[in-house]
Parts: C-alpha cells; structure tokens; sequence
C-alpha cells in the first residue's frame, strides 16, 4: 500500500479482528475517487462524510455496477466530514451558505 490521503487506511493498521479468508476480493480505490464520492454525497445527498467514507462509497458503486440485477449492495459509513472541512477533502468549495435559498426561507 503506497502513501495516500485517506485517513485511517494504513498499511501498518490491520485489526486483529480481520479475517481475510472471507473477503471475495478487494477493491482499490484511490484518494481522488475517495474525494470525489464524499464531496458527491455532500452535495448531491447531503450526506457529510469524511475521506474514507468516500473511500467506502466509491468502492460500494464499483460493486453496484457489477451486481446482478435485484442484488443489495450495502455500505456503511460511520464517519462524519466536519473535521475535514478545513482539509484538501472540500478545498474550493464554497464556505457559505446558499443565501439566496435562505432569503426564500425568510419570504415564506
């Protein structure tokens, strides 16, 4: 595993809960993918997830893809992006709110 981004996937963290022998296959993902899919579910879902999430998701749509027709493809992601919106995970994207849309909140 080379260096990357994504925080928490390391390769000197392996849990010593892991049983490998039952993993079908293992899916690479790389950081930008892992970015690209949290800030899509920011903003497309409004889901705020953190880079391995993104990660978690990307690799989720990979086997989405591949799925027989009526399968389930279940991802869990269990971490929150607000530590990372200082980070590169939202670098250029907008810091304010929509005020526009807000301003319409107030008309009603």
């Amino acid at each position: 595993m080379a260096p990357h981004k994504i925080q928490g996937w390391t390769p000197d963290f392996v849990p010593a809960v892991l049983d490998r022998s039952i993993a079908q296959r293992v899916i690479t993902v790389t950081e930008d993918e892992a970015r690209d899919q949290a800030r899509a579910l920011a903003q497309q879902e409004g889901i705020l997830v953190g880079l391995s999430c993104g990660g978690t998701f990307a690799a989720a749509l990979q086997v989405a893809r591949s799925a027989a027709p009526g399968s389930v493809v279940l991802a869990v992601l269990p971490d929150t992006g607000e530590r990372y919106l200082s980070t590169w995970l939202f670098e250029g994207v907008n810091e304010g709110s929509d005020d526009a849309w807000l301003q319409a909140l107030d008309a009603d």
